[in-house]
C-alpha cells in the first residue's frame, strides 16, 4: 500500500491496523531493564497491602509510584 492510500485510509478513521506489521514494533525509550532492589519486610508487607486494595501486583505499585515520584521531580 502507497502511504498515500494508507494516510487517505487512516484520515478516514477507519482502522489501518490491518496494513501494519506489528510484529516488531516498539516505543522508543520505553524498553524495560530488570533491576533488582531489596526492600524490607514490612515495606513489602505494606506494598502487599497496597496492590491487594488496588487490585495490582506489588511491582505495579512501585512502578505507579516511582513514576510518579520521578515526574514531580
Amino acid at each position: 500500500m502507497k502511504a498515500k492510500e494508507f494516510d487517505k485510509l487512516f484520515d478516514s478513521g477507519k482502522s489501518a491496523r490491518n496494513h501494519l506489521d506489528l510484529t516488531k514494533a516498539f516505543r522508543p525509550g520505553q524498553e524495560s531493564r530488570r533491576v533488582n532492589v531489596d526492600f524490607p519486610d514490612w515495606m513489602i508487607h505494606e506494598l502487599g497491602t497496597e496492590a491487594k486494595r488496588l487490585g495490582v501486583t506489588r511491582q505495579s505499585v512501585i512502578k505507579v509510584w516511582i513514576a510518579e515520584k520521578l515526574k514531580a521531580a
